[in-house]
């Protein structure tokens, strides 16, 4: 922590000038006010696998686990590959696996853990999701005991490395319209993988380009003259010498924006035959002489079924992401409380960094967006456990786990890049330093963005599943009921749009802002203000595309179209909702006054920065009166000073060791350098040799 000039009676953020003095408190002690016990919160933060999120922690201390910027593409692949078997002798490799394949059954823990390396280096992070999330777990979620027994502790000890093939030259998302295909031979009992066509190519796969033995390769199922969808299939592509199997083709990506410890690249099969007993059959199965079975009749249903199997892909990108952000927060924040530019104009020390109100303004509320993920992450993941596990593995819970998945892992990763940006920007020129992290954290994240799912593409699933539940609403309801909802819908339109809620507002609060806060802006009305959005939002964009039902399906998709981003900007409010929510839940379970007042003071800067986002919508549909709309950027920046003093416990309560950091900048060096300088021109001062300024000379030279 930086040394600073102490007033002699401790400032608070109540006595804290806005925009930071040289005596603004640095730390909650310094400021003698309620602070957080950063243990607590740590477990808090690592959630319900803190145990294994610390174990994992402790290994990857070791530097052979650390990015090494500057190194070729060639070296950055072979050194993450040996990163892997460093997992596989450490045991953590295929945690999520039965024990009789040498894992644990522990699904929470397994992606719990890998969310961690992002901190060593995120091209082992998803090296190590491709073998054993993406491969490894086709194997497992969507094959039966044959496969598991024939492949998957090879799998886990890496004996043979694979490729997840879904991915598409022409088809990325739209999974459903890939182009490869396998088509059955009764004659030999045998599948032919073929690519029909250049677009059909597999694309963007990691371990295709060089280190791959075999690939989950997914392709259209034809039998009998009869296309059955999109299923899974294991092809061996590569010989135990590394050489191309008869018929498959491979390409190198080559050098790409970031994770270039992956050998990414492209496969194409060229009438390529493997044994009908290399279908993954868990959803649908093909019998000698040819004839499709499966238990689920709807192709449609099927089809989603199988992969909804794969959603731990979103799962552990929405905890990578939120861990890498965090870990970007520490390092500028730490640097903004060490860092001094500028004086206060009255002769003083520089100031520090983030006693600048503009400083906290562009950290803070990003900190405590953080936490809101973190917390939200912790409840998708005991979600996703059980699921899993079979616990609570139904039709329902499945439906709720992707829908869930779909909302925060585009939120988390978009926040990501946005956050250290923000961050790269908040630590100047030092921010650009390699060395410092944050340029090649972005780099390294940027594909989180679009891969696992297109972010926009998960929205939209999340924005159709609300108009479904908002149509449930109404099923089987009779006329009555209906008039009865269509007539509170209007009164509601009226209320907001004459203008009679901001009216209220405005008589309520009375020009203050301090009022407005208390009558508006709690915690209860943050919810409100929230979840109203939302509702608004689904309601008139149900009532919009209600005439589709009637409409020839052409004309129906043009006015789908037509309302697609609110659809998306829907799904993204109902997101942020439940992170808001997620907050709130355990701000109410902590029992230490001190972290429990700093941790509303966080909640309440993040649901009023999400509000404040939005206020053209609140202002347009009448949520919120011009005087509590101008209250609620207000009350930010007192947020922001009030929880200045505990920034740097909020970021030391992510637990973070010397090792994860790993950026000169947040080590404590820009400490020894200002208390350098400062000691220097304390000691030239002292010594009478100083020289005076020409504006102090001038000064002096003046006439009386």
């Amino acid at each position: 922590m930086a040394d600073v000039v102490r007033p002699k009676r401790p400032a608070t953020s109540r006595h804290t000038p806005a925009g930071g003095a040289p005596t603004a408190p640095h730390s909650a002690a310094e400021a003698d006010e309620p602070r957080i016990d950063v243990a607590h919160v740590t477990d808090m933060l690592l959630g319900t696998w803190a145990d294994t999120r610390r174990r994992v922690r402790e290994m990857i201390k070791d530097p052979a686990y650390w990015k090494i910027d500057g190194h070729t593409v060639a070296e950055q692949r072979e050194r993450v590959l040996g990163q892997l078997q460093l997992l596989v002798d450490g045991g953590v490799a295929g945690r999520a696996f039965a024990p009789e394949y040498g894992g644990h059954n522990d699904n929470g823990g397994n992606v719990a853990g890998f969310q961690e390396f992002v901190l060593s280096d995120p091209s082992m992070q998803i090296k190590a999701g491709v073998q054993w999330g993406l491969f490894g777990s086709a194997i497992e979620q969507l094959g039966t005991k044959k496969h598991h027994d024939r492949w998957l502790d090879d799998v886990r000890t890496m004996k043979v490395v694979g490729a997840f093939a879904m991915t598409e030259m022409g088809h990325g998302s739209d999974v459903a319209a890939i182009g490869t295909t396998a088509t059955y031979d009764a004659a030999t009992e045998e599948f032919v993988i073929h690519t029909p066509f250049r677009a059909a190519t597999k694309e963007f796969l990691g371990n295709a380009a060089l280190h791959g033995r075999a690939a989950t390769v997914f392709a259209q199922l034809i039998t009998g003259g009869v296309n059955h969808g999109v299923h899974c299939f294991f092809v061996p592509i590569r010989d135990e010498a590394g050489q191309n199997l008869p018929g498959v083709t491979s390409e190198d990506d080559g050098v790409k924006g970031g994770l270039n410890g992956i050998d990414n690249g492209r496969l194409a099969f060229d009438h390529v035959r493997i044994p009908r007993e290399n279908l993954l059959n868990r959803y649908g199965d093909v019998a000698p002489d040819g004839t499709y079975t499966s238990d689920i009749p709807s192709t449609g249903r099927r089809f989603f079924t199988m992969l909804g199997a794969l959603v731990q892909g979103r799962v552990s990108l929405d905890g990578a992401a939120t861990t890498g952000t965090a870990l970007a927060e520490y390092i500028a924040i730490t640097y903004g409380n060490q860092r001094r530019q500028f004086t206060s104009g009255a002769g003083t020390d520089e100031v520090v960094l983030l006693d600048y109100g503009a400083h906290q303004h562009r950290l803070l509320p990003r900190l405590a967006q953080t936490y809101a993920q973190f917390f939200a992450h912790d409840q998708l993941l005991t979600t996703f456990d059980g699921v899993f596990s079979g616990e609570h593995d139904t039709p329902e819970e499945r439906q709720n786990l992707e829908t869930l998945a779909a909302a925060f892992k585009p939120l988390s990763t978009w926040n990501a890049l946005a956050t250290i940006q923000v961050c790269r920007e908040a630590c100047g020129g030092a921010g650009y330093m390699a060395e410092n992290r944050l340029v090649g954290l972005h780099h390294d994240l940027d594909v989180y963005a679009t891969f696992e799912g297109d972010n926009t593409v998960l929205l939209q699933l999340v924005g159709k599943r609300l108009l479904s539940d908002y149509a449930e609403q109404f099923a089987g309801k009779d006329a009555a009921s209906l008039a009865r909802y269509a007539v509170g819908l209007a009164a509601g339109k009226i209320f907001h749009g004459a203008g009679l809620r901001r009216l209220g507002q405005s008589f309520a609060d009375f020009g203050s802002t301090a009022r407005s806060v208390e009558l508006g802006l709690r915690a209860e009305q943050q919810h409100e203000l929230l979840a109203g959005r939302v509702e608004q939002m689904v309601t008139d964009l149900a009532t919009a595309l209600r005439p589709a039902a009637k409409l020839e399906p052409a004309e129906a998709a043009a006015l789908f179209n037509e309302h697609q981003s609110e659809l998306i900007e829907a799904a993204r409010a109902h997101g942020q909702l439940l992170h808001w929510e997620a907050f709130a839940e355990v701000v109410r379970t902590v029992a230490d006054d001190g972290t429990r007042q700093v941790l509303t003071w966080l909640r309440d800067l993040f649901g009023l920065w999400l509000i404040e986002q939005h206020l053209a919508w609140y202002l347009i549909n009448g949520r919120l009166s011009t005087q509590r709309a101008a209250s609620v950027t207000r009350y930010i920046d007192r947020l922001c000073g009030r929880l200045r003093p505990h920034a740097q416990d909020l970021v030391d309560a992510f637990g973070f060791a010397p090792e994860h950091v790993r950026a000169p900048i947040a080590s404590g060096a820009e400490n020894d350098r200002q208390n350098e300088a400062r000691e220097y021109y304390a000691a030239l001062e002292a010594s009478g040799r100083a020289p005076i300024s020409e504006k102090a000379m001038r000064k002096q030279q003046k006439p009386a």
